[in-house]
Protein backbone atom coordinates (compact mmCIF):
# COMPACT_ATOMS: atom_id res chain seq x y z
CA UNK A 1 0.00 0.00 0.00
CA UNK A 2 1.47 3.12 -0.89
CA UNK A 3 0.07 6.78 -1.94
CA UNK A 4 1.33 9.77 -3.86
CA UNK A 5 0.15 13.14 -3.69
CA UNK A 6 -0.49 15.94 -6.53
CA UNK A 7 -0.81 19.55 -6.41
CA UNK A 8 -4.75 21.07 -5.45
CA UNK A 9 -4.39 22.86 -8.90
CA UNK A 10 -4.52 20.08 -10.93
CA UNK A 11 -7.54 18.21 -9.80
CA UNK A 12 -10.30 20.45 -11.06
CA UNK A 13 -12.16 20.04 -8.22
CA UNK A 14 -11.52 23.15 -5.64
CA UNK A 15 -12.47 26.60 -5.29
CA UNK A 16 -9.87 29.51 -6.87
CA UNK A 17 -10.48 31.16 -2.95
CA UNK A 18 -8.64 27.89 -1.68
CA UNK A 19 -6.02 27.24 -4.27
CA UNK A 20 -5.05 30.90 -3.76
CA UNK A 21 -5.22 30.62 -0.21
CA UNK A 22 -2.61 27.51 -0.49
CA UNK A 23 -0.27 29.55 -2.67
CA UNK A 24 -0.62 31.95 -0.29
CA UNK A 25 -1.57 34.72 -2.65
CA UNK A 26 -1.74 38.32 -1.51
CA UNK A 27 -5.28 38.82 -2.53
CA UNK A 28 -6.31 36.79 0.18
CA UNK A 29 -3.77 37.39 2.57
CA UNK A 30 -5.91 39.74 4.71
CA UNK A 31 -8.66 37.60 5.02
CA UNK A 32 -6.70 34.98 7.62
CA UNK A 33 -4.48 34.85 10.27
CA UNK A 34 -1.71 32.84 9.90
CA UNK A 35 -0.68 30.25 7.03
CA UNK A 36 -0.92 27.36 8.93
CA UNK A 37 2.72 25.74 8.60
CA UNK A 38 4.58 24.45 11.76
CA UNK A 39 6.82 27.07 12.46
CA UNK A 40 3.64 29.12 12.35
CA UNK A 41 2.26 27.84 15.32
CA UNK A 42 4.85 28.83 17.45
CA UNK A 43 3.21 32.59 16.85
CA UNK A 44 -0.46 30.71 17.06
CA UNK A 45 0.56 28.93 21.03
CA UNK A 46 1.52 32.10 22.23
CA UNK A 47 -0.76 34.17 21.43
CA UNK A 48 -3.97 32.08 22.76
CA UNK A 49 -1.96 30.77 25.25
CA UNK A 50 -2.21 35.14 26.36
CA UNK A 51 -5.72 34.96 25.35
CA UNK A 52 -7.37 31.89 27.08
CA UNK A 53 -8.85 32.21 30.73
CA UNK A 54 -7.49 29.23 33.09
CA UNK A 55 -11.55 29.04 34.32
CA UNK A 56 -12.55 28.00 31.24
CA UNK A 57 -10.27 25.14 30.89
CA UNK A 58 -11.77 24.05 34.01
CA UNK A 59 -15.37 24.39 32.69
CA UNK A 60 -14.40 22.55 29.66
CA UNK A 61 -12.89 19.61 31.26
CA UNK A 62 -16.55 19.46 33.72
CA UNK A 63 -18.57 19.66 30.74
CA UNK A 64 -16.53 16.84 28.74
CA UNK A 65 -16.25 14.16 31.77
CA UNK A 66 -19.84 14.67 31.73
CA UNK A 67 -21.05 14.15 28.39
CA UNK A 68 -18.49 11.01 28.02
CA UNK A 69 -20.22 9.55 31.46
CA UNK A 70 -21.61 5.98 30.82
CA UNK A 71 -18.98 5.82 27.84
CA UNK A 72 -16.01 3.05 27.92
CA UNK A 73 -13.01 5.74 27.02
CA UNK A 74 -9.42 4.85 26.08
CA UNK A 75 -6.80 5.72 27.84
CA UNK A 76 -5.63 8.12 25.51
CA UNK A 77 -8.59 10.02 25.21
CA UNK A 78 -9.36 10.38 29.47
CA UNK A 79 -5.45 11.31 29.41
CA UNK A 80 -6.03 14.12 26.80
CA UNK A 81 -9.09 15.84 28.58
CA UNK A 82 -7.28 15.62 31.78
CA UNK A 83 -4.36 18.05 30.08
CA UNK A 84 -6.89 20.34 28.82
CA UNK A 85 -7.04 21.52 32.33
CA UNK A 86 -3.21 22.64 32.13
CA UNK A 87 -1.90 25.96 31.13
CA UNK A 88 0.28 24.15 28.46
CA UNK A 89 -2.17 22.47 26.23
CA UNK A 90 -3.81 23.36 23.09
CA UNK A 91 -6.44 22.49 20.63
CA UNK A 92 -6.47 21.22 17.00
CA UNK A 93 -10.18 21.17 15.93
CA UNK A 94 -12.89 19.72 12.98
CA UNK A 95 -16.00 19.99 13.20
CA UNK A 96 -18.86 17.40 10.98
CA UNK A 97 -22.69 17.26 11.06
CA UNK A 98 -24.12 14.36 12.35
CA UNK A 99 -24.57 12.75 9.62
CA UNK A 100 -25.84 9.02 9.58
CA UNK A 101 -23.44 6.69 10.01
CA UNK A 102 -20.74 9.19 9.42
CA UNK A 103 -22.12 9.97 6.10
CA UNK A 104 -19.60 11.05 3.27
CA UNK A 105 -16.00 9.74 3.62
CA UNK A 106 -13.90 12.86 3.59
CA UNK A 107 -15.19 12.78 7.63
CA UNK A 108 -12.73 10.16 8.39
CA UNK A 109 -10.30 12.54 6.69
CA UNK A 110 -10.91 15.03 8.36
CA UNK A 111 -10.46 13.20 11.67
CA UNK A 112 -7.74 12.41 10.59
CA UNK A 113 -6.23 15.50 9.41
CA UNK A 114 -6.68 16.82 12.96
CA UNK A 115 -5.11 13.49 14.69
CA UNK A 116 -2.11 13.59 12.29
CA UNK A 117 -1.36 17.21 12.94
CA UNK A 118 -1.42 17.10 16.67
CA UNK A 119 1.47 14.20 16.28
CA UNK A 120 3.61 16.53 14.27
CA UNK A 121 3.05 19.30 16.76
CA UNK A 122 4.18 16.98 19.90
CA UNK A 123 7.17 16.42 17.89
CA UNK A 124 7.53 19.93 16.83
CA UNK A 125 6.74 21.53 20.88
CA UNK A 126 7.07 18.46 23.09
CA UNK A 127 7.02 20.98 26.18
CA UNK A 128 3.39 21.34 24.98
CA UNK A 129 0.53 19.16 24.61
CA UNK A 130 -2.11 18.65 22.19
CA UNK A 131 -5.44 17.76 21.65
CA UNK A 132 -7.35 16.73 18.57
CA UNK A 133 -11.12 17.65 18.82
CA UNK A 134 -14.22 16.21 16.78
CA UNK A 135 -17.28 18.82 17.50
CA UNK A 136 -19.94 17.67 16.92
CA UNK A 137 -22.95 19.88 14.84
CA UNK A 138 -25.45 18.98 17.37
CA UNK A 139 -27.49 22.04 16.94
CA UNK A 140 -27.83 22.26 13.37
CA UNK A 141 -31.22 21.94 12.25
CA UNK A 142 -30.77 20.68 8.43
CA UNK A 143 -31.91 16.92 8.67
CA UNK A 144 -32.72 16.75 5.27
CA UNK A 145 -28.79 16.92 4.60
CA UNK A 146 -27.80 14.27 7.55
CA UNK A 147 -30.73 12.06 7.22
CA UNK A 148 -28.98 9.63 4.74
CA UNK A 149 -25.66 7.66 3.93
CA UNK A 150 -24.94 5.92 0.72
CA UNK A 151 -23.29 2.45 0.42
CA UNK A 152 -23.10 0.12 -2.41
CA UNK A 153 -24.71 2.80 -5.16
CA UNK A 154 -27.41 2.92 -2.73
CA UNK A 155 -28.55 5.69 -0.69
CA UNK A 156 -29.91 4.50 2.93
CA UNK A 157 -32.00 6.58 4.28
CA UNK A 158 -33.97 7.75 8.04
CA UNK A 159 -37.22 8.50 6.57
CA UNK A 160 -39.14 10.22 9.90
CA UNK A 161 -40.46 13.73 10.63
CA UNK A 162 -38.06 15.69 12.30
CA UNK A 163 -37.63 19.54 13.65
CA UNK A 164 -35.40 21.64 15.69
CA UNK A 165 -31.73 20.40 17.06
CA UNK A 166 -30.93 17.17 15.18
CA UNK A 167 -28.93 15.98 18.13
CA UNK A 168 -31.88 16.16 20.02
CA UNK A 169 -33.76 13.73 18.16
CA UNK A 170 -34.42 10.52 19.20
CA UNK A 171 -33.03 7.27 17.22
CA UNK A 172 -36.81 5.48 16.88
CA UNK A 173 -36.88 4.68 13.25
CA UNK A 174 -33.22 3.68 12.61
CA UNK A 175 -33.99 -0.24 13.38
CA UNK A 176 -35.24 -0.52 9.97
CA UNK A 177 -32.21 1.80 8.60
CA UNK A 178 -30.44 -0.81 10.16
CA UNK A 179 -32.20 -3.77 8.53
CA UNK A 180 -32.04 -2.77 5.02
CA UNK A 181 -28.16 -1.53 5.68
CA UNK A 182 -26.92 -5.37 6.88
CA UNK A 183 -29.32 -6.61 3.68
CA UNK A 184 -26.49 -4.94 1.84
CA UNK A 185 -23.35 -6.37 3.93
CA UNK A 186 -21.86 -9.55 3.06
CA UNK A 187 -20.85 -12.13 5.79
CA UNK A 188 -17.37 -11.07 6.02
CA UNK A 189 -15.73 -10.93 9.63
CA UNK A 190 -15.38 -6.54 8.78
CA UNK A 191 -19.30 -6.60 7.64
CA UNK A 192 -20.18 -8.23 11.18
CA UNK A 193 -17.98 -5.26 12.63
CA UNK A 194 -20.05 -2.80 10.70
CA UNK A 195 -23.04 -4.11 11.74
CA UNK A 196 -22.05 -4.23 15.43
CA UNK A 197 -20.92 -0.69 15.23
CA UNK A 198 -24.36 0.44 13.44
CA UNK A 199 -26.41 -1.06 16.31
CA UNK A 200 -24.51 -0.43 19.21
CA UNK A 201 -24.69 3.46 18.28
CA UNK A 202 -28.03 4.01 16.85
CA UNK A 203 -30.16 1.20 18.49
CA UNK A 204 -28.61 1.16 21.66
CA UNK A 205 -28.45 4.92 22.71
CA UNK A 206 -31.51 7.78 22.71
CA UNK A 207 -30.55 10.55 20.90
CA UNK A 208 -28.21 11.34 17.85
CA UNK A 209 -25.73 13.17 19.82
CA UNK A 210 -24.94 10.00 22.06
CA UNK A 211 -25.10 7.67 19.03
CA UNK A 212 -22.72 9.87 16.91
CA UNK A 213 -20.52 10.06 20.10
CA UNK A 214 -20.17 6.56 20.62
CA UNK A 215 -19.81 6.27 16.73
CA UNK A 216 -16.58 8.51 16.59
CA UNK A 217 -15.26 7.81 19.78
CA UNK A 218 -15.33 3.68 18.63
CA UNK A 219 -13.73 4.49 15.18
CA UNK A 220 -10.86 6.85 16.62
CA UNK A 221 -10.87 7.16 20.61
CA UNK A 222 -7.76 4.56 20.59
CA UNK A 223 -5.96 7.27 18.64
CA UNK A 224 -6.37 10.57 22.01
CA UNK A 225 -9.83 11.64 19.69
CA UNK A 226 -12.25 13.81 22.15
CA UNK A 227 -15.55 14.31 21.22
CA UNK A 228 -17.29 17.44 22.13
CA UNK A 229 -21.14 18.78 22.47
CA UNK A 230 -21.69 22.59 22.06
CA UNK A 231 -25.05 21.75 23.25
CA UNK A 232 -24.31 22.12 26.80
CA UNK A 233 -24.85 24.40 29.49
CA UNK A 234 -21.64 25.15 31.24
CA UNK A 235 -20.55 25.50 27.65
CA UNK A 236 -22.87 27.74 26.58
CA UNK A 237 -22.00 29.89 30.02
CA UNK A 238 -19.21 30.92 28.86
CA UNK A 239 -20.50 32.19 25.61
CA UNK A 240 -22.89 33.71 27.29
CA UNK A 241 -21.36 37.43 27.37
CA UNK A 242 -20.63 37.08 23.58
CA UNK A 243 -24.49 36.41 22.78
CA UNK A 244 -25.42 39.40 24.66
CA UNK A 245 -22.82 41.92 23.15
CA UNK A 246 -23.99 40.05 19.54
CA UNK A 247 -27.96 40.88 20.56
CA UNK A 248 -27.13 44.45 21.12
CA UNK A 249 -24.94 45.41 18.84
CA UNK A 250 -25.16 42.82 15.84
CA UNK A 251 -21.25 42.57 15.41
CA UNK A 252 -21.35 40.08 13.38
CA UNK A 253 -23.72 41.48 11.03
CA UNK A 254 -21.93 44.57 11.06
CA UNK A 255 -18.37 43.49 10.21
CA UNK A 256 -19.56 40.21 8.02
CA UNK A 257 -20.40 42.64 5.49
CA UNK A 258 -17.79 44.75 5.63
CA UNK A 259 -15.77 41.79 5.00
CA UNK A 260 -18.09 40.27 2.44
CA UNK A 261 -17.38 43.70 0.43
CA UNK A 262 -13.96 43.30 0.64
CA UNK A 263 -13.83 39.49 -0.57
CA UNK A 264 -16.24 40.79 -3.54
CA UNK A 265 -13.42 43.23 -4.76
CA UNK A 266 -11.04 40.13 -5.07
CA UNK A 267 -13.86 38.13 -6.80
CA UNK A 268 -14.38 35.64 -3.82
CA UNK A 269 -18.02 35.07 -3.78
CA UNK A 270 -19.04 34.82 -0.43
CA UNK A 271 -20.18 31.29 1.21
CA UNK A 272 -22.03 32.94 4.04
CA UNK A 273 -24.64 35.99 4.05
CA UNK A 274 -24.76 37.74 7.28
CA UNK A 275 -28.38 38.31 8.92
CA UNK A 276 -29.09 41.30 11.42
CA UNK A 277 -28.78 38.75 14.39
CA UNK A 278 -26.51 35.78 13.53
CA UNK A 279 -28.21 33.60 16.87
CA UNK A 280 -30.66 30.95 17.38
CA UNK A 281 -33.39 30.26 20.12
CA UNK A 282 -33.31 26.95 20.84
CA UNK A 283 -35.71 24.94 22.30
CA UNK A 284 -37.36 21.33 22.16
CA UNK A 285 -38.75 20.32 18.52
CA UNK A 286 -37.54 24.23 17.48
CA UNK A 287 -34.50 26.03 16.78
CA UNK A 288 -35.67 29.57 15.17
CA UNK A 289 -34.02 32.78 14.31
CA UNK A 290 -33.93 35.86 16.91
CA UNK A 291 -35.03 38.96 15.29
CA UNK A 292 -34.90 42.25 16.57
CA UNK A 293 -38.65 44.19 16.57
CA UNK A 294 -39.60 47.25 17.39
CA UNK A 295 -40.70 46.36 21.42
CA UNK A 296 -37.49 44.28 21.20
CA UNK A 297 -36.91 40.85 20.25
CA UNK A 298 -39.05 38.23 18.79
CA UNK A 299 -38.41 34.42 17.71
CA UNK A 300 -39.48 33.47 14.04
CA UNK A 301 -42.39 31.20 13.51
CA UNK A 302 -43.13 31.39 17.62
CA UNK A 303 -45.22 33.71 19.96
CA UNK A 304 -42.18 34.44 21.75
CA UNK A 305 -41.40 37.87 22.65
CA UNK A 306 -38.85 39.58 24.58
CA UNK A 307 -38.64 43.48 26.12
CA UNK A 308 -34.81 43.41 26.56
CA UNK A 309 -31.85 41.43 25.67
CA UNK A 310 -31.53 39.68 29.43
CA UNK A 311 -35.19 39.09 28.97
CA UNK A 312 -34.24 36.18 26.56
CA UNK A 313 -32.13 34.95 29.41
CA UNK A 314 -34.01 36.08 32.54
CA UNK A 315 -35.16 32.12 34.73
CA UNK A 316 -33.76 30.44 32.66
CA UNK A 317 -31.63 27.87 34.40
CA UNK A 318 -30.50 25.52 31.29
CA UNK A 319 -28.86 27.96 28.23
CA UNK A 320 -29.32 25.00 25.74
CA UNK A 321 -32.83 26.13 25.20
CA UNK A 322 -32.24 30.05 25.05
CA UNK A 323 -29.11 30.67 22.44
CA UNK A 324 -27.27 28.94 19.35
CA UNK A 325 -25.06 30.11 16.93
CA UNK A 326 -25.76 30.25 12.94
CA UNK A 327 -22.82 29.24 10.44
CA UNK A 328 -21.37 32.78 11.20
CA UNK A 329 -21.00 32.56 15.21
CA UNK A 330 -20.68 28.83 16.18
CA UNK A 331 -17.24 29.54 15.18
CA UNK A 332 -16.57 32.16 17.70
CA UNK A 333 -18.43 29.87 20.44
CA UNK A 334 -15.93 27.18 19.27
CA UNK A 335 -12.53 29.34 19.92
CA UNK A 336 -14.37 31.05 23.27
CA UNK A 337 -14.41 27.68 24.70
CA UNK A 338 -11.50 25.72 23.30
CA UNK A 339 -7.34 26.38 23.87
CA UNK A 340 -7.92 26.15 19.85
CA UNK A 341 -4.88 26.60 17.61
CA UNK A 342 -6.08 25.68 14.13
CA UNK A 343 -9.29 24.75 12.62
CA UNK A 344 -9.56 21.93 10.20
CA UNK A 345 -12.34 21.78 7.64
CA UNK A 346 -13.31 21.52 3.54
CA UNK A 347 -13.27 24.27 1.42
CA UNK A 348 -16.59 25.27 1.89
CA UNK A 349 -15.81 25.57 5.82
CA UNK A 350 -12.87 27.54 5.23
CA UNK A 351 -14.54 30.10 2.66
CA UNK A 352 -16.78 31.14 5.13
CA UNK A 353 -14.06 31.32 8.19
CA UNK A 354 -11.99 33.94 6.01
CA UNK A 355 -15.63 36.08 6.41
CA UNK A 356 -14.79 36.11 9.87
CA UNK A 357 -11.67 37.96 11.06
CA UNK A 358 -13.12 41.32 11.68
CA UNK A 359 -16.22 39.52 13.52
CA UNK A 360 -13.11 37.63 16.05
CA UNK A 361 -11.14 41.37 16.22
CA UNK A 362 -14.21 43.01 17.54
CA UNK A 363 -14.76 40.44 20.07
CA UNK A 364 -11.52 40.30 21.32
CA UNK A 365 -10.87 36.97 20.36
CA UNK A 366 -7.99 35.15 18.75
CA UNK A 367 -8.20 34.12 14.85
CA UNK A 368 -7.12 30.80 14.73
CA UNK A 369 -5.37 29.40 11.94
CA UNK A 370 -7.02 27.74 8.81
CA UNK A 371 -5.79 24.34 7.61
CA UNK A 372 -7.47 22.62 4.56
CA UNK A 373 -8.45 18.96 6.03
CA UNK A 374 -6.54 15.95 3.60
CA UNK A 375 -8.77 15.20 0.53
CA UNK A 376 -7.81 11.82 -0.94
CA UNK A 377 -8.79 9.17 -4.36
CA UNK A 378 -8.73 5.57 -3.04
CA UNK A 379 -7.92 2.82 -5.52
CA UNK A 380 -8.28 -0.25 -5.07
CA UNK A 381 -5.54 -3.18 -6.22
CA UNK A 382 -7.83 -4.45 -8.98
CA UNK A 383 -8.32 -0.95 -10.24
CA UNK A 384 -4.91 -0.25 -10.22
CA UNK A 385 -4.14 -2.86 -12.75
CA UNK A 386 -6.78 -1.47 -14.87
CA UNK A 387 -4.99 1.64 -14.90
CA UNK A 388 -2.15 -0.06 -16.25
CA UNK A 389 -3.77 -1.76 -19.17
CA UNK A 390 -5.08 0.87 -20.04
CA UNK A 391 -2.16 2.96 -19.94
CA UNK A 392 -3.57 5.54 -18.03
CA UNK A 393 -1.65 7.75 -15.23
CA UNK A 394 -3.22 9.32 -12.18
CA UNK A 395 -2.84 12.77 -12.92
CA UNK A 396 -4.57 12.24 -16.08
CA UNK A 397 -7.51 10.48 -14.53
CA UNK A 398 -8.24 13.94 -13.11
CA UNK A 399 -9.21 15.56 -16.60
CA UNK A 400 -12.85 15.66 -17.85
CA UNK A 401 -14.60 12.45 -19.30
CA UNK A 402 -14.50 13.89 -22.54
CA UNK A 403 -10.94 15.34 -23.26
CA UNK A 404 -9.54 11.79 -21.24
CA UNK A 405 -11.40 9.69 -23.67
CA UNK A 406 -10.37 12.35 -27.02
CA UNK A 407 -6.45 12.28 -25.24
CA UNK A 408 -6.36 8.57 -25.12
CA UNK A 409 -8.04 8.06 -28.60
CA UNK A 410 -5.78 10.38 -30.15
CA UNK A 411 -2.53 8.13 -28.86
CA UNK A 412 -3.85 5.62 -30.31
CA UNK A 413 -5.12 6.43 -33.44
CA UNK A 414 -3.15 5.13 -36.61
CA UNK A 415 -4.51 8.13 -38.11
CA UNK A 416 -2.29 11.15 -36.98
CA UNK A 417 -3.99 14.26 -38.37
CA UNK A 418 -2.51 17.98 -36.34
CA UNK A 419 -5.20 20.18 -36.26
CA UNK A 420 -3.81 22.47 -34.19
CA UNK A 421 -1.09 23.17 -36.61
CA UNK A 422 -3.42 23.40 -39.34
CA UNK A 423 -5.99 26.24 -37.30
CA UNK A 424 -2.19 27.86 -37.12
CA UNK A 425 -1.75 28.01 -40.81
CA UNK A 426 -5.22 29.30 -41.82
CA UNK A 427 -5.38 32.19 -39.13
CA UNK A 428 -1.62 33.06 -40.55
CA UNK A 429 -3.17 33.16 -44.05
CA UNK A 430 -6.11 35.12 -43.06
CA UNK A 431 -4.15 37.88 -41.56
CA UNK A 432 -2.03 37.81 -44.81
CA UNK A 433 -5.73 38.87 -46.33
CA UNK A 434 -6.55 41.07 -44.02
CA UNK A 435 -3.55 42.87 -44.24
CA UNK A 436 -4.11 42.75 -47.93
CA UNK A 437 -7.64 43.80 -47.17
CA UNK A 438 -6.52 47.43 -45.47
CA UNK A 439 -4.30 48.23 -48.42
CA UNK A 440 -6.82 47.66 -50.82
CA UNK A 441 -10.49 48.37 -49.53
CA UNK A 442 -10.80 48.36 -45.91
CA UNK A 443 -14.54 47.36 -46.14
CA UNK A 444 -13.30 43.57 -47.07
CA UNK A 445 -11.87 43.20 -43.79
CA UNK A 446 -15.28 42.32 -42.14
CA UNK A 447 -15.88 39.53 -44.84
CA UNK A 448 -12.09 38.08 -44.73
CA UNK A 449 -12.64 38.00 -40.78
CA UNK A 450 -16.30 36.03 -41.06
CA UNK A 451 -14.97 33.30 -43.78
CA UNK A 452 -11.52 32.68 -41.60
CA UNK A 453 -14.39 32.22 -38.74
CA UNK A 454 -16.66 30.16 -41.29
CA UNK A 455 -13.68 27.69 -42.41
CA UNK A 456 -12.06 27.48 -39.08
CA UNK A 457 -15.59 26.10 -37.82
CA UNK A 458 -15.59 23.53 -40.48
CA UNK A 459 -12.21 22.28 -39.49
CA UNK A 460 -13.41 21.56 -35.81
CA UNK A 461 -16.23 19.87 -37.31
CA UNK A 462 -14.00 17.92 -39.32
CA UNK A 463 -11.84 16.91 -36.17
CA UNK A 464 -15.40 15.78 -34.13
CA UNK A 465 -16.17 13.84 -36.98
CA UNK A 466 -12.63 11.85 -37.40
CA UNK A 467 -12.29 11.95 -33.15
CA UNK A 468 -16.32 10.31 -33.33
CA UNK A 469 -15.06 7.96 -36.16
CA UNK A 470 -12.11 6.70 -34.14
CA UNK A 471 -13.78 6.63 -30.78
CA UNK A 472 -16.33 4.16 -32.58
CA UNK A 473 -12.98 2.00 -33.96
CA UNK A 474 -12.26 2.01 -30.28
CA UNK A 475 -15.35 1.07 -28.89
CA UNK A 476 -13.67 -1.43 -26.32
CA UNK A 477 -11.17 1.13 -24.80
CA UNK A 478 -13.77 3.77 -24.76
CA UNK A 479 -16.05 1.98 -22.69
CA UNK A 480 -13.61 0.46 -20.17
CA UNK A 481 -11.88 3.77 -19.62
CA UNK A 482 -15.39 5.18 -18.93
CA UNK A 483 -16.29 2.61 -16.31
CA UNK A 484 -13.35 3.29 -14.45
CA UNK A 485 -13.32 6.77 -14.27
CA UNK A 486 -17.06 6.31 -12.92
CA UNK A 487 -15.66 4.06 -10.60
CA UNK A 488 -13.61 6.25 -9.38
CA UNK A 489 -15.27 9.38 -9.79
CA UNK A 490 -19.16 8.59 -9.10
CA UNK A 491 -21.24 11.15 -10.82
CA UNK A 492 -18.48 12.81 -11.77
CA UNK A 493 -16.80 14.05 -8.65
CA UNK A 494 -14.68 13.30 -5.96
CA UNK A 495 -15.90 9.79 -4.08
CA UNK A 496 -15.01 11.38 -0.69
CA UNK A 497 -17.92 13.15 -1.64
CA UNK A 498 -20.13 10.37 -2.74
CA UNK A 499 -19.23 7.04 -0.58
CA UNK A 500 -19.37 5.54 2.76
CA UNK A 501 -16.33 4.78 5.13
CA UNK A 502 -18.44 1.00 5.37
CA UNK A 503 -17.68 0.83 1.30
CA UNK A 504 -14.24 0.15 1.97
CA UNK A 505 -14.35 -0.83 5.50
CA UNK A 506 -16.43 -4.26 4.46
CA UNK A 507 -12.83 -5.25 2.31
CA UNK A 508 -10.37 -4.01 4.63
CA UNK A 509 -11.64 -3.58 8.10
CA UNK A 510 -9.45 -1.56 10.49
CA UNK A 511 -6.50 -1.75 7.68
CA UNK A 512 -8.47 0.90 5.93
CA UNK A 513 -7.66 2.90 9.20
CA UNK A 514 -4.24 2.73 9.25
CA UNK A 515 -3.68 3.01 5.98
CA UNK A 516 -4.89 6.57 5.96
CA UNK A 517 -3.63 7.81 9.01
CA UNK A 518 0.22 6.31 7.16
CA UNK A 519 -0.85 8.10 3.87
CA UNK A 520 -2.58 11.68 4.87
CA UNK A 521 -0.31 14.23 5.56
CA UNK A 522 -1.79 17.86 6.92
CA UNK A 523 0.63 19.97 6.05
CA UNK A 524 1.91 18.79 2.96
CA UNK A 525 -1.39 20.65 1.62
CA UNK A 526 -1.34 18.36 -1.60
CA UNK A 527 -3.98 15.95 -2.36
CA UNK A 528 -3.58 12.28 -1.68
CA UNK A 529 -3.90 9.21 -4.13
CA UNK A 530 -3.96 6.09 -1.41
CA UNK A 531 -3.37 2.61 -3.12
CA UNK A 532 -4.95 0.35 -0.99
Amino acid sequence: MDSIQIPYQDTGYFSKIMLDYLEEKESIQPFYHRFPSIDNFEAQIQEKAKSFPVENRKVLVSALEQQYQGLTISDLSQQNINHLVLPNTFTITTGHQLNLFSGPLYFLYKIISVINLCKELKDKYPKQNFVPIYWMASEDHDFEEIQYFNFKSKKIVWDQEASGAVGRLSTDGLASVFETFSGLLNSSINANELKDLFSKAYLEHDNLTSASRYLVNALFGEYGLVVIDGDDQQLKSLFKPYALKELKEQVSFKEVTKTSEQLATKSYPNQVHPREINLFYIGNGFRERILKSANGYTVNNTSLTFSSVEAIFEEKENLTDVVSGNALLRPLYQEVILPNLCYVGGGGELAYWMQLKSTFKAFDVPFPMLLMRNSALLITEKQQKKLNKLELSIEELFLSQNDLIAKKVKERSTIQYDFKSKRKQLSDNFKELEELAAKTDASFIGAVKAQEKKQIKSLDHLEKRLLKAEKKKMYDLVTRIELLQNELFPNQSLEERQRNFADYYESYGKELLTTLFKSLKPLDHKFTVVNL
